[in-house]
């Protein structure tokens, strides 16, 4: 790692971490440039924002003449352009996790937040705990709190929250993230098996994870989630001491008496009644994650919940993207069956008695593929109408490993709802347009841009408003 950096470029630079910390480096006056095949909202437009241009696909070109360094993202291969020209010119290089380490972490106390699924909830929550009693973290988050406006921010405080995926670090790299991050302080949400592309099974997940608590000094802490079997064997072996959070009698930190209902959810630790602006039980574990982590840290139940009290949450986290003729549009990050099952409780405890749509686009390296091809009938239970588009990069993957979506609409059907599969985006719009109706709640998942699908969305039923209303299939009761 160069000793002083004045001129960082960042190959893949439209990733949510790789765009938080590229803006970092660019306010400290380090002058950093870009390249990245697919730029869409809301990181383009941030990086804008922040005076960094973004340098579209890949060529060797895009490389300054002599940058100190080259950041090269994880989800660049051998073969790049630009990466094979790093190579060829022996230009310093490292991963994003390795910069993190060496320029923002090293000295801190460090948090790291991991999990299967609530990681970027999670993290820009804690974030706000401390930032509202005056502790003035540094932290790095996979997306954007609102709270914040970006997604990391470097200080000279003694703390550093951030969150910790397991992915592989880079293609000269495979541990997962976390591995880099220097825990202090562990939060273990969930354990599920994912990113089929980089583990085989499970117990490769877990066997990451092992890695990660391996880690964790003997003065730190160790905050699992008790209620998941996932973790329990990932733990055993913890030098650092082990905490357990959940809702079941085992828990060290529990919650009890919660309250779900509506846009507030509500729970009980202690003697001490909590409530956050998040809905839905998912949203209470990673909120009693919070807690038992804040605590830990010197911070008294009054001055959590005064940061609960003004959190605004996350983009892209069940996040309102608009209202037109009473129908509301969400857009949620979720991929995973269990965040999308997840998110569809937590929205019906939202909008009680709303017709709920669900509109998926498979387009992670793990629901691309076949894996989750029962999973996700069960995921969409909760909604009343699911559409789901075509397997994002189709082409990519040999036609016996791919999802099915044909065979998942059938299979939905099957339980009731009301299903079709609508390849593009044009026709998702023209068939909600025709079929929404006032009251509805449309939640569209994606880990992409889905070709700004949210705003097509509205502007559809918005030229819809004056045309004669059709009646559904499913019956609903709008509130």
């Amino acid at each position: 790692m160069p000793s002083e950096l004045q001129s960082v470029h960042f190959i893949g630079v439209c990733g949510t971490a790789m765009a938080a910390v590229a803006s970092a480096l660019r306010a400290r006056r380090v002058t950093v440039t870009g390249s990245d095949q697919n730029a869409y909202p809301p990181m383009s437009t941030y990086l804008a924002g922040c005076g960094i241009e973004v340098r579209s696909g890949y060529h060797e070109q895009n490389l300054p003449p002599n940058p100190d360094l080259v950041v090269i993202g994880n989800a660049i291969s051998r073969g790049n352009p630009e990466a094979e020209a790093v190579l060829e010119r022996r230009i310093p290089y490292c991963s994003l996790p390795e910069l993190l380490k060496a320029e923002f972490i090293r000295g801190k106390r460090s948090i790291v937040v991991t999990g299967t699924h609530g990681k970027t909830t999670t993290t820009s929550l804690l974030a706000w705990v401390f930032e509202r009693n005056g502790r003035d973290p540094s932290y790095l988050i996979g997306g954007l709190p609102t709270n914040f406006g970006n997604g990391a921010r470097f200080t000279g405080s003694e703390w550093f929250i951030a969150e910790g995926d397991e992915y592989d670090t880079a293609f000269f790299d495979k541990r997962s993230k976390f591995v880099h991050y220097l825990p202090e302080v562990a939060i273990i949400n969930n354990i599920e098996f994912d990113h089929a592309d980089i583990f085989e099974h499970l117990g490769a997940v877990q066997a990451s994870f092992r890695q990660f608590v391996n880690l964790i000094p003997r003065n730190g802490l160790l905050l699992a989630n008790g209620d998941d079997p996932n973790i329990t064997a990932v733990v055993e072996r913890s030098f650092a001491p082990v905490a357990r959070f959940g809702f079941g009698p085992n828990a060290d930190i529990r919650a009890v008496d919660l309250d779900v209902a509506g846009d507030c959810s509500k729970f009980t630790v202690g003697r001490t009644r909590f409530q956050v602006a998040l809905p839905g039980e998912l949203n209470v574990r990673n909120a009693l994650a919070v807690v038992a982590c804040a605590r830990h840290c010197g911070l008294d139940d009054a001055q959590i919940q005064s940061a609960f009290d003004t959190f605004q949450g996350i983009r892209r986290r069940m996040e309102i993207r608009g209202t037109v003729r009473e129908i509301t549009v969400i857009d949620d990050f979720g991929h995973h069956p269990t965040a999308v099952r997840e998110t569809l409780r937590a929205l019906q405890s939202r909008f009680p008695g709303r017709r709920l749509w669900a509109i998926f686009e498979p387009r992670s390296n793990t629901t691309r593929r076949k894996v989750f091809q029962e999973a996700l009938v069960e995921a969409f239970s909760g909604a009343d109408q699911v559409v789901i588009a075509q397997v994002a990069r189709l082409e990519l993957l040999p036609e016996s490993q791919r999802l099915d979506p044909e065979r998942l609409i059938r299979e939905i059907r099957s339980t009731g709802a009301d299903a079709e599969y609508l390849p593009d985006v044009d026709s998702i719009v023209e068939h909600v347009g025709r079929l929404a109706q006032p009251g509805d709640v449309v939640c569209v998942f994606s880990n992409g841009g889905f070709g700004d699908i949210h705003t097509k969305l509205l502007e559809k039923l918005g030229q819809t408003a004056d045309q004669p209303e059709i009646s559904p299939k499913t019956p609903f009761n709008p509130a």
